[in-house]
């Protein structure tokens, strides 16, 4: 069998050395190892996640121990030792003794028994010491102690600060370290036998589920090791999706024989909601920028049943002619830099910088500047992402405004009632923490009716 803190080490490799995203490198070593037994893949998950996770509160303990530097020791040393805290600090079921050893061992089988002793006299002595770590003091330093405490880098805390306030940034902090349960939608079209039926099932595979405030066909599951091996999933009786990403739908109030365009739909949430609402004679058209992701949209539209889909590879940064003036909502969630999902996506903090939303920024103005041209006169575009930085959502809604003839309308009457007040300026902005859902950011804009120049031309030269 595979020695699963080996390949714990080898996939912190790929994620901090290559810059992989962590949730792919996870999702293929587990399908590769698929035979491994369901406890030792939890422990491999649990154990490459946390590591991640707590990795800026794990280095700080290194670096008080250890007479060699974090950032000077060789990688694979790095991350060894980064899986022994981890474990020593956060993972009770396995003994200190266990950790000290199986890294001793580890660090032989690799090439490194030179430094079998140093690995070995480092973990031990933080294990006898855990609890006389000298931390941060928050009077001191408060975006320190913030960025030791939760893991935070010290860049981001002191943005979050600046622009959040303390408490929430404290709470948003604090929420990204909370395990996320998976949220499902079921079928809104579901007769009520078929949805008794399904909700039963779940509950007889022991998932245990809870009803989400925000939307109607929402739940969060507790209790499900693989969402896929769920009764009803197969037949397209839900699918999965974040109470937030259902909010777009609600706002765009989609009607039946509505037509509408989905501009980055992967892996197709968005937009097989959307097709439920439109009906049989309505008409979605969902895209997005590779095979890949188109595959996933064709995947999830065939297990949910639904006809109505079309799905193309399409550049959202390109303009499609053919579509100009055609859509009565265009749904464009965009790339953006994910910071509402760190409590899903570990590494994302640590690729965050101020160079990386630039170029973000761009490409959402570019896109934006694109996609607007298929909302008919009087239609609706849903601006959306999966952020809570400011520059990516109410500064782009600014900036949009002020070139394209659209104006802001309220969210109010499609929101849930504990979310209706926040919506009436047009622009919502779900803070984890704070609400119960992901980060994410939400604009309705109404085109105007008036003429503005055929296709826009009034507006190329932005």
């Amino acid at each position: 069998m595979e020695n699963v803190r080996e390949l714990a080490v080898d996939m912190l490799l790929e994620i901090t050395g290559k810059g992989s995203y962590s949730h792919l490198v996870i999702r293929d070593v587990l399908d590769k190892y698929d035979y491994m037994e369901a406890r030792d893949k939890a422990f491999l998950k649990r154990l490459t996640e946390g590591t991640l996770e707590r990795m800026i509160q794990i280095d700080y303990i290194l670096d008080q121990f250890s007479k060699v530097p974090v950032s000077k020791m060789k990688p694979f040393i790095r991350n060894l030792l980064r899986l022994g805290v981890y474990q020593l600090f956060f993972m009770d079921s396995v003994p200190d003794s266990a950790v000290c050893n199986e890294a001793v061992k580890l660090a032989a089988k690799r090439g490194f028994r030179s430094l079998g002793g140093f690995v070995n006299g480092l973990l031990r002595n933080i294990a006898r010491n855990k609890e006389s770590v000298s931390w941060p003091v928050r009077e001191a330093d408060l975006a320190l102690w913030l960025s030791v405490t939760y893991s935070m880098p010290r860049y981001l805390v002191e943005k979050f600060l600046s622009e959040r306030g303390r408490e929430q940034t404290r709470k948003m902090l604090e929420s990204f370290l909370i395990p996320v349960p998976v949220t499902i939608r079921v079928k809104e079209t579901l007769e009520p036998r078929e949805y008794e039926k399904l909700l039963a099932g779940l509950a007889k595979a022991g998932v245990v589920l809870t009803p989400h405030p925000y939307h109607a066909a929402a739940f969060t599951l507790v209790g499900a090791e693989g969402v896929r091996s769920l009764p009803g999933f197969e037949e397209g009786l839900f699918t999965v999706q974040d109470v937030s990403s259902m909010l777009v739908c609600e706002a765009a109030d989609i009607r039946p024989g509505d037509r509408v365009i989905d501009v980055c739909a992967s892996p197709g949430g968005k937009a097989l909601h959307a097709a439920e609402k439109a009906g049989d004679e309505g008409f979605v058209s969902a895209r997005d920028v590779t095979e890949y992701k188109a595959g996933l949209i064709r995947d999830n539209s065939r297990r949910m049943g639904l006809l109505n889909v079309e799905v193309l590879v399409w550049d959202a940064a390109r303009l499609r002619s053919a579509d100009i003036e055609s859509a009565d909502a265009v749904l464009a969630d965009l790339p953006c830099s994910g910071l509402g999902v760190i409590g899903k996506k570990k590494d994302i903090k640590y690729h965050a910088s101020p160079e990386g939303f630039a170029q973000l920024i761009g490409l959402q103005r570019k896109i934006l500047g694109t996609v607007w041209r298929y909302v008919k006169p009087g239609g609706v575009l849903l601006y959306s992402t999966c952020t809570i930085n400011p520059k990516e959502n109410e500064e782009n809604v600014a900036w949009f405004l002020e070139r394209y003839p659209f104006e802001l309308e309220s969210l109010s009457p499609f929101l849930p009632g504990e979310l209706s007040a926040d919506g009436e300026s047009g622009m919502l902005q779900l803070i984890p923490g704070t609400h119960r859902a992901d980060g994410f950011f939400i604009a309705r804009l109404r085109r105007k009716k008036e003429p503005c120049g055929g296709q826009g031309s009034a507006y190329d030269r932005y």
